[in-house]
């Protein structure tokens, strides 16, 4: 016996189908996306991605390559954001933008960064592991965490927001060189569109989020978490408790330890790093061992989906929402 579907229940049907495919391409990277970006930027081929090197040239034009299959746009004449470091070595933020749907909005810049240098190859790379032993024949910082796994990040949130158009104000992608030697990259950067007058509303920094906390009610920390109300606005936003915040971060003081700082020292607004790695939970810091096989690529797909939402819904609110504490 053959049944015959009323019409009204194939439309309801196809209706459901619609639904389930739209919220499935709202996951915008997956684990695989992930590992592939960190793979090539932690190669051996790149060897440590040490600023002035060939690998940080390799790294730079995949991040150029990305940013132009993307449709993300250079915010300068090129992606590259050029500078000099004591005046023999030739450095380079990379730097892609994605303006802003909203004429008035717009005018407004959210920064997303991360640092891609790492500290290359050598000695200083072999020190003891936590099982004690010694990496003899390793030389090379491959940085998967440190900063593969930011730069990852960044990559995912342009190729999101190129594609999408879902953001009312406008977005600058950077990639900082030779975080590594003194935050150089992004303190160029800072001093070049503070010059420039640039509309700053916020920089969010991404910094080691290649593996999970155990014991903690959040996903990742906010450096500085008690200057800026950043932290409670991005759980606000995504809700449920994404990031929150580190005694151990306060502790070693690492507001000041990545590229947020330069920023917020030159605007005075809140630019702070999201991590999930405070030193007490990973054990390959500036270490040889620091591979891709160390991290966790479904931690990280998961905890970058949840920050693009969080980025989302910055980029549009009608009124600035993250506000700086005022000082005690």
């Amino acid at each position: 016996m053959k049944y015959i579907i009323p019409l009204f229940a194939l439309l309801f049907i196809t209706s459901c189908k619609t639904k389930t495919t739209t919220k499935s391409e709202s996951i915008s990277i997956t684990s695989n996306e992930v590992k592939n970006m960190v793979s090539y930027l932690a190669s051996d081929d790149l060897q440590g991605r040490h600023t002035g090197s060939k690998g940080i040239e390799k790294a730079a034009r995949y991040i150029e390559s990305q940013f132009k299959a993307f449709g993300v746009k250079p915010y300068f004449e090129s992606y590259r954001d050029n500078f000099k470091i004591k005046d023999s070595i030739s450095a380079f933020n990379v730097v892609g933008f994605v303006e802003g749907s909203d004429e008035k909005l717009k005018d407004e810049v959210i920064i997303i960064g991360a640092h891609y240098d790492h500290i290359g190859f050598g000695d200083d790379a072999r020190h003891k592991s936590r099982k004690g032993s010694i990496t003899k024949t390793d030389t090379i910082a491959n940085g998967a965490n440190d900063n593969a796994s930011g730069t990852s990040a960044v990559l995912a949130m342009a190729k999101y927001f190129a594609k999408t158009k879902k953001n009312k104000r406008s977005i600058m992608f950077a990639l900082f060189s030779a975080e590594e030697l003194g935050l150089l990259g992004s303190k160029h950067l800072a001093k070049r569109l503070k010059s420039e007058e640039l509309n700053l509303y916020a920089m969010v920094n991404f910094e080691m989020i290649g593996v999970p906390f155990k014991g903690r009610n959040y996903q990742a920390f906010v450096t500085g978490y008690d200057l800026s109300n950043m932290a409670q606005k991005i759980n606000e936003y995504v809700g449920n408790n994404l990031v929150g915040f580190s005694e151990v971060a306060k502790k070693y003081n690492l507001f000041k330890q990545s590229d947020n700082y330069a920023f917020y020292e030159e605007f005075k607004l809140p630019c702070q790093t999201i991590s999930s790695c405070d030193l007490s939970n990973y054990d390959y810091y500036h270490h040889a061992d620091d591979e891709i096989n160390e991290l966790n690529y479904d931690f990280m797909a998961s905890l970058i989906n949840e920050a693009i939402k969080a980025m989302e819904q910055m980029s549009n609110t009608p009124t600035k929402e993250i506000l700086m504490y005022e000082s005690k």
